[in-house]
């Protein structure tokens, strides 16, 4: 059975980013009505920021972790199962301040876990979470896409190469607070791209 998870990076509950991510979920449920679907809303169910406390728990041996770094452990593990069981991960990305929101930050030092989803070799990192398509939707105010100030895109290739991710697609809606007529545009054609993606 194939699994799709998807992620709401947006501090809104119905953001452009999440629209568009749940759009091309609902075409991916018509292709694959046999799928199952996992969300994880940041903005329902916020993702904590990395501790010391919490990052020292990752390498201690179970039985000498304090009980908040067990709990930080075991949320950890959580994220990095639905990830690691995702076939599909569909990402609503937003732009804030030029960066990803400070939520997906988080979400990935989470699940950035040495011998789980990467490993050091005598050649360089591997990355241990291979076989997965990604597609990112991203949503911008302004027009971004191909400029020195879009910092996310080669970010977020980079970071999801990094655990193995290779298959890795964008679907940009730029230009959104510029205006009633360049936000229709950007939102028509950020929809017909990703409908073509769920096929």
């Amino acid at each position: 059975m194939t699994t799709l998870l998807e992620i709401k990076s947006s501090l809104f509950t119905d953001g452009q980013s999440s629209r568009l991510a749940d759009r091309y979920v609902e075409r991916w449920r018509e292709a694959n009505p046999d799928g199952t679907v996992i969300v994880r809303d940041f903005a329902r169910d916020p993702i904590p920021h990395l501790t010391a406390e919490a990052f020292a728990g990752f390498a201690a041996e179970a039985a000498a972790r304090t009980p908040e770094q067990a709990a930080a452990v075991a949320f950890s593990d959580t994220l990095v199962d639905e990830l690691a069981r995702a076939d599909v991960v569909a990402l609503g990305l937003p732009m804030y301040n030029f960066g990803i929101p400070s939520s997906l930050k988080a979400y990935f030092d989470h699940v950035a876990r040495s011998g789980i989803t990467f490993r050091y070799t005598a050649e360089g990192p591997e990355g241990l979470l291979t076989g997965k398509q990604v597609r990112i939707f991203a949503a911008r105010g302004g027009l971004y896409s191909g400029t020195p100030r879009d910092t996310q895109t080669a970010y977020v290739r980079n970071f999801l190469g990094f655990l193995g991710m290779q298959d890795v697609a964008f679907v940009y809606a730029e230009g959104l607070a510029m205006g009633d007529e360049p936000r229709d545009q950007a939102l028509t054609a950020a929809n017909a791209a990703l409908d073509e993606l769920a096929v």
